[in-house]
């Protein structure tokens, strides 16, 4: 018997569907859809459910190949299981054929035989069930003479009919616009696919377990705010008809945490989504995942530490095993410094924006200075020539106080707050601070952004009073740090695209 399938009528893949309409359909395809649906028509009228509501007792595949690994080529059993998934694979027609199942778990061969089910289920199975339907099977353990563990049908149930066919089981879903719009589809055809997202599941288990064995509590804030707030980032707007007035999705989760630790809670987080509206490249999606937490009586060297604590473990769990060596400690490098070895400037010793732009200009390096306020003239040039430099896992420390308005003033560099952010990859993945919680100093830093807003920069911190008034209840001394989960995840899967990590990307019409 041959390896390779014989397709039923009917059952042929389509490979790549871009678009779910009729009218994109070639005419073969419509062709295929209608034999399908005459085949749901004929289970119907045997009176079979091609949709019944249940199947109680289902084993995973990898269980059932975990439980036999020692058994050898030829060797029959008496173990029964009941495994369910989608049909993937046939090969093989008249008293035997064989079949491929994949659940989450991964494939299982299964032999379905004349002797065993009769002729009427066998036809069935082989002329009325097609690639891509989901099925439950009633099955027997055994081995066959090349040594694939296999299950011997008894029985079987569909369990859902699929109506169009699955993308190539030979060539899996190749085009990369179809594989983000069409998720479903990568999944199906991809097991590789379906372990990145296993993967990114492990990873963001993993922080949760190190956060809550650490005594922090996980909270929720709102995702609709009447104030955005705790990054430099464009909000989108939409309104609340109830109460007829306008509220951001949430840039960050910061002011409400912070509000929480000035309540007695000293160590929470939150783990969700956040929005920003701005551009979309390799390392930025509008719509992200990010972890926040906040710990009383703690400053940024503490925070340090738990992320050499963290990033291990998330390795771990990722079961990474690239180049990049998580253990701790990790480096650490001044902004300043960096800045000057990689460009020669100070940009301390150029107070203005206009001073920094010529100083730009007139050590020849090529980026944008128009228009650019201060603030963001020194994170451009960070980001252009120096995160792609950082490799291995490095704190980059003590940022100016005009490019971190929560921050502390740092206790020994005049002009400096105790920041952090935690570079891997020449890439941020974590932004943490020694919090201000001296009510005042953050009513001057709300003023001095306010200023920079009305001098045309739009990614400032609007005047939060009711954060202000926080603060003036008193805050303990905090430690605080923003990770965001897609980069994390980035990192640790060795992916290059953040389209590659999120399930639905944000996509162009």
């Amino acid at each position: 018997m041959s390896d390779e399938p014989r397709p039923v009528p009917g059952s042929e893949p389509l490979g790549e569907l871009p678009d779910d309409s009729a009218s994109a359909l070639g005419e073969s395809e419509s062709q295929l859809l209608a034999v399908r649906r005459a085949k749901l028509d004929q289970l119907r009228a045997d009176g079979i459910d091609p949709f019944p509501p249940s199947f109680a007792g289902v084993t995973p595949a990898a269980e059932i190949r975990a439980a036999h690994e020692g058994l050898e080529a030829g060797e029959e059993t008496d173990h029964a299981y009941r495994v369910a998934g989608r049909l993937t694979q046939r090969r093989g027609q008249g008293k035997m054929a064989f079949l491929d199942l994949v659940d989450r778990s991964g494939r299982m061969q299964l032999q379905a035989r004349l002797d065993v089910l009769g002729p009427e289920k066998m036809d069935r199975l082989l002329h009325q069930v097609d690639l891509g339907d989901i099925v439950g099977i009633d099955g027997t353990v055994f081995v066959t003479r090349r040594g694939e563990l296999s299950l011997r049908i008894d029985d079987y149930t569909v369990l859902a009919k699929a109506l169009r066919p699955p993308p190539d089981a030979h060539h899996g879903l190749r085009d990369v616009e179809t594989r983000f719009r069409r998720r479903e589809l990568d999944l199906m055809a991809n097991e590789e696919a379906r372990e990145l997202f296993t993967t990114r599941a492990r990873i963001v288990s993993a922080v949760r377990r190190f956060l809550d064995e650490r005594g922090f509590i996980e909270v929720e804030t709102p995702v609709l705010q009447p104030l955005y707030g705790g990054a430099a980032a464009r909000p989108f707007t939409t309104h609340f008809n109830a109460l007829d007035r306008d509220l951001f999705l949430r840039i960050a989760t910061e002011l409400y945490l912070k509000r929480l630790i000035v309540g007695g809670l000293e160590r929470v987080y939150e783990l969700g989504k956040d929005f920003r509206n701005e551009g979309i490249s390799y390392k930025h999606n509008p719509e992200f995942t990010m972890v926040e937490w906040y710990e009383a009586y703690a400053d940024y060297e503490d925070i340090m530490r738990r992320v050499e604590e963290l990033l291990p473990l998330v390795a771990e769990a990722a079961e990474y095993d690239g180049e990049i060596d998580f253990a701790g400690p990790y480096r650490r490098v001044g902004l300043i410094d960096v800045i000057r070895e990689a460009t020669g400037i100070d940009v301390m010793a150029h107070a203005t924006g206009a001073a920094l732009a010529g100083a730009v200009e007139a050590a020849g390096i090529d980026m944008p200075t128009e228009g650019l306020e201060w603030p963001a003239l020194v994170d451009d040039l960070f980001s252009k020539k120096v995160e792609p430099t950082l490799i291995q896992p490095t704190f980059v420390v003590d940022y100016p106080k005009a490019l971190s308005p929560f921050a502390k003033d740092h206790r020994d560099k005049p002009g400096l707050v105790e920041r952090f952010e935690v570079f891997a990859n020449g890439m941020e993945v974590g932004n943490a601070f020694t919090e201000l919680n001296d009510p005042d100093e953050q009513r001057a830093r709300f003023e001095a952004q306010a200023r920079l807003a009305e001098a045309g920069d739009e990614e400032t911190q609007p005047y939060d009073e009711a954060f202000v008034q926080a603060l003036e209840h008193g805050m303990p001394p905090t430690g605080g740090i923003g990770i965001g989960i897609d980069r994390l995840v980035l990192l640790m899967t060795g992916r290059h695209s953040i389209r590659e990590i999120v399930l639905f990307p944000a996509m162009r019409d």
